[in-house]
């Protein structure tokens, strides 16, 4: 017996047709946030978070990729407040604007959950910086602060690099001439803390993050009412 045919069925070309590109749906990137906001890291709002999921956001991230010579790491909602006590030491009067600045110039991070290592950042590419750019853009406008001038941002980076050197060495243990050599940090470190004259407690440590979470954003609230 001959084998049998092919039907015709088999050899019948499918017709379907993959969606035209313009027609499948966009790119989402969706966190699903402790108040129960829907944050597209993509595409963010200002209107897309609480200030309480801000503040947890930032206490819950880590510096130093969450390496730290502390039983704790130190959140980046901790080393904010820093960098808001150095600029407060530097400029003498206060300023709820800018300090509002200072106070949230790491937000993104809060909101993205991802501190990345600065040394790193280039190797992540146009991508990554397009999207942090977008998150502190969503922040800024939220909040109603303005772009650093050239001399406020040479004055903010300096603030924050003397708090890495000084994170560097009383939080994570690198030496001060490891700052210097290692981590090519040109600051010195501070021998005392500013957040120990502000908070009490002892110098240095990292606090757990819903103490950081309760700090931040009881003076992200007190600034909000001091800039009205």
């Amino acid at each position: 017996m001959s084998p049998s045919r092919p039907s015709n069925r088999s050899r019948t070309p499918d017709t379907r047709k993959t969606p035209a590109p313009s027609k499948l749906p966009a790119t989402r990137a969706w966190v699903r946030l402790p108040s129960g906001k829907r944050l597209d890291l993509l595409n963010p709002t200002p209107l897309d978070w609480d200030d309480e999921d801000l503040a947890l956001g930032l206490a819950r991230t880590y510096r130093w990729g969450g390496h730290s010579a502390w039983p704790l790491p130190l959140s980046v909602a901790q080393h904010s407040l820093f960098v808001l006590a150095l600029h407060r030491l530097e400029q003498g009067d206060e300023d709820p604007r800018a300090d509002l600045r200072e106070l949230l110039h790491d937000a993104d991070e809060g909101l993205l959950g991802f501190d990345c290592i600065s040394v790193v950042k280039p190797f992540l590419g146009e991508g990554f910086q397009k999207l942090t750019a977008q998150l502190q853009n969503a922040v800024f406008l939220r909040y109603g602060i303005s772009d650093w001038t050239g001399e406020q941002r040479r004055k903010h980076k300096r603030a924050d690099r003397i708090a890495a050197a000084s994170e560097a060495v009383h939080v994570v243990g690198w030496t001060k001439a490891e700052v210097r050599n290692t981590l090519r940090i040109p600051h010195e470190s501070l021998t005392f803390d500013p957040l120990a004259t502000v908070y009490g407690g002892t110098p240095w440590e990292p606090w757990a993050p819903g103490l950081a979470a309760e700090r931040f954003l009881a003076e992200l609230s007190r600034l909000l009412k001091a800039a009205t």
